[in-house]
């Protein structure tokens, strides 16, 4: 883990509030980084290489559940929370069993919930070390 906290991947179409969460978790000490969709991602994850990934669900092109199955496979120690509307059908929808990596949040999600999900990664990945 860096001294800036943990690395953390957002990804939101809409930029002001992918930019909002980026600029919290910068504030509190963690290295976010901002893009607007699910192949900006797979794309900035490889340089990037973030502990966590914070992805809203309904976005064109590779949506939230695809980009979730992606980093399940390349990327199995980041943990992954998903945001949307309703959180019993994204946990149907999804289609994968809840491995201890995917967290999901009905939104709206206030910063508090993120910060204390990103928290919580954080204590994992101390454990782990």
């Amino acid at each position: 883990m860096s001294s800036k906290g943990l690395r953390v991947l957002i990804v939101e179409d809409e930029r002001l509030i992918a930019d909002g969460l980026a600029l919290i978790l910068n504030k509190s000490g963690h290295d976010a980084l901002a893009v607007y969709s699910g192949l900006e991602a797979v794309h900035a994850a490889r340089v990037f290489n973030p502990h966590t990934l914070l992805a809203d669900v309904m976005m064109p092109g590779m949506n939230g559940f695809e980009l979730a199955r992606h980093f399940a496979t390349n990327y199995p120690k980041c943990k992954v929370l998903l945001m949307s509307e309703d959180s019993r059908a994204l946990e149907k929808a999804c289609g994968m069993p809840n491995q201890g990596f995917l967290s999901i949040l009905t939104k709206p999600v206030k910063p508090q919930s993120i910060l204390d999900f990103v928290g919580s990664c954080c204590e994992a990945l101390e454990q782990r070390q």
